[in-house]
């Protein structure tokens, strides 16, 4: 034990060495950004940073060489930092106005709301509706996922309840773009347990069916199921509801549908098996999205998109701000952007309150740091309905 003591006493002071060395040099580096402050001078060099980091490589020898490149990195991501805020970069950041703006205009929950969702009535996106918004939230189905975007545009909406991701499936795509394209705000999210039936119409048996019918992720989500029986034809719709209501409609015992067992009893199916989905903790994200932006009491997850440039490190040098600060990351996607190949639009979020100057920080610094930034939202995190702690 008194060897381990000794060892921990020689590293403090090593530590001690390195940070008086990090102090020196950061001491430095804003002597730099003084310099190319007064000549216009970009922060970002980025052939001598690739040149510090081969240079750093060198001199570590293999053993460190992929650490001495990651302790550089970051160092070196402080130092740019420390020359954006000096030379006040992100002032003028669009991103940054905007939020501003959104801030300054938010608005307060709307009574007795206006609620669309996706599908038809018996859909999981009702369900989810439902939950957030109580039994007796006015709510309304529409045909395609833009349609609720359109409707919120419009002002035929206060808010729109759509999916994001499964846990089985991962995201869902085209929200992500949407949320893109339009200009609104992730204000609410929950969670709906997935839980698949096979129904159809009454008098029909297993040996009957030749077609089932289901959006894309049912049908995937059930398909060790359906594979066990080849003689099926799996047919693709627009949403699991409307497949269910299609079916009762046609009255044809060789058709069945995939989904909840709330829409065998809204339109009369006889439900043929239960819980067919492959991983019985299927759950499905919904997040709520407004045409404004509001901050509700408890919001503690903050929703982000930005464009990063097509520049080696970029991404490290985003993660570094939340290291910096201390912020959780509890969700990282990308997507590609159209008609620009292999650029990607990165959809980020993170915990922090209202209030915390860590946060307010950060979001400044990810205005900096990226080519296009937007928040999308600040709101009440809420994940553990119908989540694994309601699984078997």
């Amino acid at each position: 034990m008194d060897e381990l003591q000794d060892l921990r006493r020689d590293i403090d002071a090593i530590d001690r060495e390195l940070v008086e060395l990090f102090r020196r040099r950061m001491d430095v580096t804003r002597r730099v950004g003084e310099h190319k402050r007064a000549r216009g001078i970009p922060v970002l060099d980025q052939e001598r940073e690739r040149q510090v980091l081969r240079d750093k490589a060198e001199l570590a020898g293999e053993a460190l060489r992929p650490a001495v490149i990651t302790l550089f990195q970051t160092v070196m991501a402080l130092s740019r930092r420390q020359q954006r805020d000096l030379m006040g970069q992100g002032q003028e950041n669009p991103g940054v106005r905007r939020w501003q703006d959104a801030r300054a205009n938010a608005r307060r929950p709307v009574a007795a709301p206006r609620v669309v969702y996706q599908g038809v009535p018996g859909a999981y996106s009702e369900q989810a509706a439902l939950d957030l918004f109580g039994q007796g939230a006015r709510t309304a189905g529409l045909e395609q996922f833009e349609d609720c975007f359109l409707a919120l545009r419009e002002g035929s909406a206060d808010y729109a309840v759509v999916p994001i991701e499964n846990s089985s499936t991962g995201a869902i795509r085209q929200i992500y773009d949407l949320l893109t394209q339009y200009e609104c705000y992730v204000v609410g999210e929950t969670t709906v347990r997935v839980e698949h039936c096979l129904m159809a119409p009454k008098g029909a048996t297993l040996d009957t069916i030749t077609h089932v019918y289901s959006h894309e992720q049912g049908l995937f989500q059930c398909e060790r199921y359906l594979n066990a029986h080849p003689q099926w034809e799996q047919v693709p719709q627009a949403d699991t509801a409307g497949s269910a209501r299609m079916v009762a409609e046609c009255g044809d015992i060789t058709k069945a549908a995939v989904c909840a067992e709330r829409a065998a009893e809204l339109y009369g199916l006889t439900v043929l098996a239960r819980a067919i989905n492959h991983n019985t903790c299927n759950t499905t994200r919904f997040v709520v999205v407004s045409p404004r932006l509001e901050l509700r009491p408890g919001a503690d997850k903050i929703s982000t998109l930005f464009v990063l440039p097509h520049e080696a490190g970029s991404l490290h040098e985003v993660l570094t701000v939340f290291a910096v600060h201390g912020l959780n990351m509890v969700k990282l996607e990308s997507r590609p952007l159209p008609e620009r190949s292999w650029q990607y639009m990165f959809f980020l979020e993170f915990t922090g309150a209202p209030g915390d100057p860590a946060v307010d920080d950060a979001l400044h610094e990810l205005a900096q740091t990226t080519g296009e930034f937007r928040v999308l939202g600040w709101f009440v995190s809420n994940l553990d309905q119908g989540g694994e702690a309601a699984c078997p």
